[in-house]
């Protein structure tokens, strides 16, 4: 289904609301994405790392009223209010858990077919967000979109998506963005990956102009004067159970694990993932799923380069 048009609830991540005066100034000294980069049109992709440059979140983060919003996986939202509140003691900004505030969609070939019965004209053009009242439509890839709508309009908005299009499963959503190449941080990853390890980087989740932020150091050594030996690969897994994000992988010539999921989703009669890999490990191409004996792994290409030059402008 992840090739047809469809919508499904977004219900595995959570929304952090940063709301206040203070409230960008104040994230953009925590985050890797440049809020001056955001307007009423505009979203970005982001992270947020320890001072050693491990992410503790990965989000999309969309301008709303007085500050705000971030989705990420759910079970880190707690975490994330924990940790950022601790910063934010001097600042005119309240952070708050917003998730059941907000309810959100996904939209498969987000076409006009698709929105144009919701009365929406959403550019092509990935991260472009357009407003219908309360409602936000944000596209995340090609061919794809995120709907976010106040909890009171939720119900009005689905019933409008269901009168247009099928609905979908979490699962054939998470497929489109393993093809878009958009690696996440959730629960078992909290801490185990800089930016650059999800090539979140390519995909305009970085900002290299903005100047301090948490880990910020370790982020530019890596893109600027580093050698990175492992990131985000896409890869084809014949067997229909789906593993698990940090599932380590292994290649029988190395002694130890040579990389870990990062997301996978079950894609026909087998399974298609993003993994952090060791390039010579990637190179060799012999890789497999637990144990150096486990199903193995083939792989596949990403929707986009890795540029460095490129990446750097940003």
């Amino acid at each position: 289904m992840s090739d047809s048009a469809f919508f499904c609830a977004l219900n595995h991540e959570g929304v952090l609301a940063v709301r206040g005066s203070d409230a960008g100034k104040f994230l953009q000294g925590q985050l890797t994405c440049n809020l001056n980069y955001l307007n009423p049109h505009t979203s970005s992709l982001g992270a947020r790392c320890t001072p050693k440059g491990r992410m503790q979140s990965s989000f999309r983060i969309v301008l709303e009223g007085d500050g705000c919003l971030l989705a990420m996986a759910r079970e880190l939202v707690d975490l994330q209010l924990a940790d950022l509140k601790k910063y934010a003691v001097f600042s005119k900004a309240t952070l708050s858990d917003a998730s059941s505030e907000w309810v959100r969609f996904g939209i498969q070939e987000a076409n006009a077919n698709a929105l144009g019965p919701l009365g929406v004209n959403l550019p092509e053009e990935t991260h472009a967000v357009a407003r219908q009242g309360d409602a936000l439509f944000i596209r995340v890839s090609p061919g794809r979109a995120e709907a976010w709508v106040p909890a009171s309009q939720a119900e009005a908005l689905r019933a409008s998506l269901a009168a247009a299009l099928p609905e979908g499963s979490l699962q054939a959503w998470l497929l489109g963005q393993v093809r878009a190449g958009i690696g996440q941080v959730f629960g078992p990853t909290h801490e185990m990956f800089i930016p650059q390890m999800l090539n979140l980087q390519a995909v305009g989740g970085v900002s290299f102009k903005k100047g301090c932020y948490t880990g910020q150091e370790i982020v530019a050594r890596m893109q600027y004067l580093g050698k990175l030996k492992r990131r985000q690969y896409r890869l084809a897994l014949a067997a229909a159970e789906v593993p698990a994000p940090g599932t380590p992988l292994f290649s029988p010539v190395h002694a130890s694990a040579v990389g870990e999921v990062v997301l996978a989703a079950p894609a026909g009669t087998g399974v298609e993932l993003l993994a952090v890999l060791q390039g010579d490990a990637a190179e060799q191409g012999d890789i497999h799923l637990g144990h150096a004996e486990g199903a193995r792994l083939t792989v596949l290409e990403l929707p986009y380069e890795l540029d460095r030059d490129r990446e750097i402008q940003r």
